[in-house]
């Protein structure tokens, strides 16, 4: 279990983390999210001693990280695939951690077949691609087989069939008790991995919810319905003072889209009315609109849609 408490982090001028507080529970994989700059890789660092806290405390399992007796056994961190020596091979790179903690050397052959890496353990790290040194990465910080994971950006660089078996691996990790804390910029494969969501932004929590709730809270639900009888329907709606809209789905059949409201009651009222209905669904907003209705106040870098040439050209 990770818990921070009051963390905080100033460099100089700037606040990067103010008073954070929540927590990571196992059997679940929590997703970190927040903007560029919102101070979630600062967090991280925090939480495994690499970055001193201006105050507050981070623990793992009830202690700090530089009080854990074999910290690797413990934690394990994908913080910057990129930190690896270009002249090692994949298998050199993990011997001598393993070596370093004690660990078999076994263990990295184990640790290469899991992330996939088996066929080039020989081969040098600076030549491996963005998605081979992520996996890389992945076969460390599994290396000392800890309950605890620390995962920064660790689908970057993969491709669809990676990014699925990352997910996977994390879900696993997760379902055998593990405690999986992991932060990605793909709100669509989030909304696919994470049961739990901490999303901070200008260092500060924004929320600490299920990714449902979140979306729940942060987003409206619409009823869509398609009918042989939608004038009828139609009327029916605006007797009993529910607000809809007219429109076309994508084979160009009219629906109406009737929002903040449930199927239950809408479906109720048509059949009070007698008009049988085709379709009866709900639409919820996806991870990534409630995300942006959530931290839109909290974005540190702003651009905009109209580029330079597009204005000198008016």
């Amino acid at each position: 279990m990770i818990e921070v408490e009051g963390l905080t982090k100033q460099y100089r001028n700037v606040r990067a983390v103010e008073d954070l507080t929540f927590s990571v529970k196992p059997g679940v994989v929590t997703g970190f999210l927040g903007p560029n700059g919102a101070g979630k890789s600062t967090t991280m660092r925090m939480i495994v001693g690499l970055d001193t806290p201006t105050a507050g405390q981070a623990r793992i399992n009830g202690k700090r990280y530089r009080d854990l007796n074999r910290p690797i056994t413990e934690v394990g961190a994908l913080l910057d695939a990129k930190a690896v020596h270009p002249n090692r091979s994949a298998a050199s790179h993990l011997k001598w951690i393993a070596q370093a903690n004690g660990i078999s050397t076994k263990r990295v052959d184990e640790v290469l077949g899991i992330v996939g890496l088996s066929d080039v353990a020989g081969k040098k790290a600076g030549g491996f691609s963005l998605g081979m040194g992520q996996r890389l990465g992945l076969a460390g910080a599994l290396l000392g087989d800890p309950g605890v994971l620390i995962l920064d950006e660790p689908v970057n660089g993969l491709d669809p069939e990676g990014i699925r078996w990352v997910r996977g691996l994390m879900q696993s990790l997760a379902r055998e008790g593990r405690t999986v804390l992991v932060s990605s910029h793909l709100l669509s494969e989030m909304a696919q991995t994470a049961e739990n969501l901490v999303v901070i932004g200008r260092g500060k929590l924004i929320a600490d919810t299920t990714v449902n709730q979140f979306i729940r809270d942060n987003s409206g639900t619409s009823v869509i319905v398609r009918s042989p009888h939608l004038v009828e329907f139609g009327q029916a709606l605006r007797d009993e003072g529910v607000a809809f809209d007219t429109g076309v789905d994508d084979d160009g059949r009219e629906r109406l889209v009737i929002p903040e409201r449930s199927s239950d009651e809408i479906g109720a009222l048509a059949y009070s009315v007698g008009v049988r209905l085709d379709e009866l669904s709900e639409k919820r907003a996806s991870l990534e609109e409630a995300f942006f209705q959530m931290t839109e106040g909290a974005v540190q870098y702003h651009g905009t849609e109209e580029t330079a040439a597009a204005k000198g050209a008016r």
